[in-house]
């Protein structure tokens, strides 16, 4: 038959025949259909939870998980001079390290020069630290979590590095000691270790009120470390140390120490030491000891212990002679115009025999002129006219035996043995102790005793801390220093009168400064060191005497130029003194000394 019209081989009218779903396929897609439906039910469930109920507590989990927490530092306080000038001070530093596990994930630039990992770190973190990329390769490379790279780095640099952003590369601040006066006070002012800890001098001692107490920060980081800007940032901030004030002149200081060195140097000395006190207060206004320490580098120095001036003791010698005098006047047993027939060796009753240092014929000499002239024989006679008890408790009540109380570490009391026992006070020792020997004292010591004559019989307690500077800048001087009455105002002005004679008319001549009236007492004494004899030789002074302000001493431990104190201490006493009254603003003196006979 034929087709019929519009219509399509074997097909029918409009379009091809229809397929037969069967009962299966609507299952499968039924099922589809449920299962995508549930999904979307569960995520948009999950969705609203999260949102609607649990957003705050995994938002804030997330943000713990982002959170570095880091210490910071809490900058030490300064030590600086009696006018502010710094000694010791914390300067801002950096400490490079790195993270060895994810320096490696760094990527280059892309550039065909450009490395990645570790040798790209390198080649961009190298020309910073002054390093070779392979030499800073190296320490790049490895599984620990914590190497230093570099230390002490200065703050520009620091700044350069964190902007490059370098996985695994960390820049920490830290707070260096520096000494910006290099070994000036080294002996006074002592080191911190590589944590910041005091290990010696006042750094040490003073360390619990100069340290910082150190604070944390919390900041939002991203994966490398980095702080988010904007993110979450707390914590609890670092609090700087106080500061201190010393009552050391750094010019005064250098001086002392310049003139130290170069006597040490052209005498020969072992050793030595120069004291500067301002007698009206106690305040120590220099504190020099030969090969001071630079607090900069301990380690290298070639100097001498620290502080010796305060720790090592020795026989003080004929300086010791003014006390004997002090106690007789005071004792009313001399005046200072007392006559004496003074031969060159003395037997006492006991059958102790004294000589003086040169031999000589009778000398018709007054209690000045015994003083004057630093006669052993002399001093014997005067001093045996005292008890045993009253020569002991006026080595005592002159500090001999007890420390002064000096803010510095490592003071001794010297050595002051008991009159009551014989093996203390032999029958030797109880008439060499009234010339200086048999007892030993720091230099401290022994400046304090002509310090307290020169201001009138009272003895101000030595210090070298003037005042304290809060963190927050408030200042807190040091309490009024203790006194003590040892003489009376009258005993004090005599002997002052008596040394003056000792520099005007006997062994300490080289001490005079023109236009100031100077009082003082040499000083040679016997020391022992390692089982070797040797010598002590020293002055002591006070200037001006119409006015006094000022008492210095200068000891030389083993000279080899000469033994006596008015040759090798008494010129360096003299330099010293002289800068001293000029930095003071002293004028000279405006009278003329009456002095006291030496002969009759």
């Amino acid at each position: 038959p034929r087709p019929v019209a519009g219509g399509r081989p074997g097909g029918g009218r409009g379009g091809p025949p229809r397929q037969k779903v069967d009962a299966g396929s609507r299952g499968r897609m039924g099922f589809l259909t449920v299962l995508v439906v549930v999904v979307l039910l569960a995520f948009g469930g999950r969705l609203v939870y999260v949102q609607g109920f649990a957003g705050a507590e995994i938002a804030a989990e997330a943000r713990d998980q982002r959170l570095r927490s880091y210490s910071v530092i809490g900058a030490r306080g300064e030590i600086t001079d009696a006018e502010g000038r710094a000694l010791a001070t914390s300067v801002e530093r950096y400490e490079v390290s790195v993270n060895q596990r994810i320096v490696g994930e760094y990527r280059s630039t892309g550039t065909p020069e450009g490395s990645d990992g570790a040798m790209g770190v390198a080649e961009r973190l190298a020309p910073l630290l002054d390093m070779t990329a392979s030499e800073l390769g190296g320490m790049l490379v490895g599984d620990r979590q914590f190497r230093y790279i570099r230390k002490d780095v200065l703050p520009e640099v620091a700044r350069e590095i964190r902007a490059l952003r370098l996985p695994g590369i960390n820049v920490d601040r830290v707070a260096e000691r520096t000494y910006p006066n290099g070994d000036l006070a080294g002996n006074i002012i002592g080191f911190v270790n590589s944590n910041g800890v005091g290990l010696d001098g006042l750094e040490r001692s003073l360390d619990e009120r100069l340290k910082g107490t150190p604070g944390v920060e919390t900041v939002e980081a991203g994966r490398k470390g980095q702080a988010i800007p904007g993110g979450y940032s707390a914590g609890s901030p670092a609090q700087e140390g106080e500061s201190v004030q010393l009552t050391i002149l750094s010019d005064l200081q250098f001086k002392a120490e310049e003139a130290l060195d170069a006597a040490v140097a052209s005498t020969g000395s072992d050793s030595g030491s120069v004291v500067v006190t301002d007698v009206t207060n106690g305040e120590i206004l220099a504190l020099a000891d030969s090969g001071s320490v630079d607090p900069n580098d301990p380690g290298n120095s070639k100097g001498g212990s620290l502080a010796s001036s305060v720790s090592d003791v020795f026989e003080p010698g004929s300086t010791g002679k003014v006390i004997t005098m002090a106690a007789a006047l005071d004792a009313g047993i001399v005046t200072p115009t007392t006559q004496f027939e003074v031969p060159y060796t003395y037997t006492t009753e006991n059958g102790e025999t004294f000589k003086d240092s040169h031999e000589h014929g009778l000398l018709r000499l007054t209690t000045t002129g015994v003083l004057a002239e630093s006669s052993n024989t002399g001093t014997v006679m005067i001093g045996q006219n005292l008890s045993q008890q009253t020569r002991h408790d006026y080595l005592a009540k002159f500090g001999f035996g007890s420390r002064t109380g000096i803010e510095l570490p490592g003071e001794s009391p010297g050595i002051l043995r008991s009159w009551e026992t014989w093996d203390s006070w032999d029958r030797r020792s109880k008439f060499a102790v009234l010339f200086g020997q048999a007892v030993s004292v720091t230099a401290v010591q022994a400046t304090q005793v002509f310090a307290t004559l020169a201001n009138g019989g009272v003895s101000v307690q030595p210090h070298i801390i003037k005042g304290w500077t809060a963190a927050d800048g408030t200042y807190t001087p040091t309490p009024a220093a203790t006194t003590t009455q040892v003489v009376s105002p009258e005993t004090a002005a005599t002997v002052l009168s008596m040394m003056e004679s000792v520099v005007d008319d006997g062994t300490g001549g080289s001490a005079a400064i023109p236009g100031y009236r100077v009082a003082g007492k040499t000083g040679t004494a016997q020391n022992w060191k390692n089982g070797t004899q040797g010598i002590t030789a020293s002055f002591i002074g006070v200037a001006p005497v119409d006015a006094p302000r000022i008492a210095v001493s200068v000891v030389l431990h083993n000279p080899k130029t000469s033994i006596y104190g008015g040759t090798v201490a008494a010129p360096v006493f003299k330099d010293v003194a002289a800068f001293a009254l000029g930095e003071l603003g002293v004028p000279p003196s405006g009278t003329s000394p009456q002095l006291f006979p030496t002969t009759w």
